[in-house]
């Protein structure tokens, strides 16, 4: 499949011990023994997610020896919110994006290679319901996604609530708000959120957004696409802040 396939359960518990960042680990459903109760055991320790499935699921992963555990690394190197913040050089504005459910791996990095160009001090994306950052979504950003910070997070709605303490407006993508993109003030502290490709940003998440914001459409069709939208977006604050 790719580099960042580890397989077997004893490769499994040492990458984990060894504080290499799994995107996703699956252990085959039913799975017993003394030394898979060990790795579970030690994902719960470590925190890292697991997922029961058919063992035809991890035979399709890989034709190695799996012993019903196979775990796919992180490409990259997240890191914390903090360290996005601490990064934001004294004499720019921050730029943040988020993402609320885009699991397209070519959506998200085509919004990667955005938000790198505008400028944008990192990206943010929840440990649930998002695209992984694999090699499909790297070469989609162009490699961006080896240079922006990548932070994911548990709780969206804590994430914003931390950011709207730290002084920082909350700005929806929504083509439901009568508000358009080009009435609001991008030259203060910024997090644009993009939502679902099918469903949009949650509810709950929307009613935390301090604007929500339309991108005016003139032909038949609705709405943009998600990474589509993000770029307008990102630009129009760019356009805000050099002008």
């Amino acid at each position: 499949m790719n580099d960042n396939l580890i397989f077997g359960i004893r490769p499994v518990a040492e990458a984990i011990e060894a504080g290499r960042q799994i995107e996703r680990l699956y252990i085959r459903k039913g799975a017993e023994g003394q030394l898979m109760q060990e790795l579970k055991d030690l994902c719960a320790r470590h925190r890292v997610r697991y997922q029961e499935v058919p063992v035809e699921k991890l035979n399709r992963l890989t034709r190695g020896n799996h012993q019903g555990v196979v775990a796919q690394t992180a490409a990259i190197a997240y890191v914390e919110l903090s360290d996005i913040l601490e990064r934001v050089p004294d004499d720019e504005t921050p730029l943040i994006v988020l993402f609320d459910g885009v699991t397209d791996v070519r959506n998200f990095g085509a919004i990667a290679r955005s938000a790198e160009c505008a400028g944008a001090h990192g990206l943010i994306a929840p440990l649930k319901n998002s695209a992984p950052v694999n090699a499909e979504a790297i070469r989609s950003s162009a490699g961006a996604l080896t240079s922006i910070p990548v932070c994911r997070v548990g709780s969206v709605r804590n994430t914003l609530k931390a950011l709207q303490t730290e002084g920082f407006q909350v700005v929806a993508a929504t083509e439901k708000s009568r508000k358009l993109l080009y009435d609001a003030d991008f030259r203060k502290p910024t997090v644009i959120v993009m939502g679902a490709e099918d469903t949009g940003i949650s509810r709950e998440v929307l009613k935390m957004c301090d604007e929500q914001l339309a991108i005016p459409l003139i032909g038949h069709i609705e709405s943009l696409n998600v990474s589509a939208a993000a770029a307008v977006m990102l630009f129009e604050v760019v356009r805000q802040r050099i002008g």
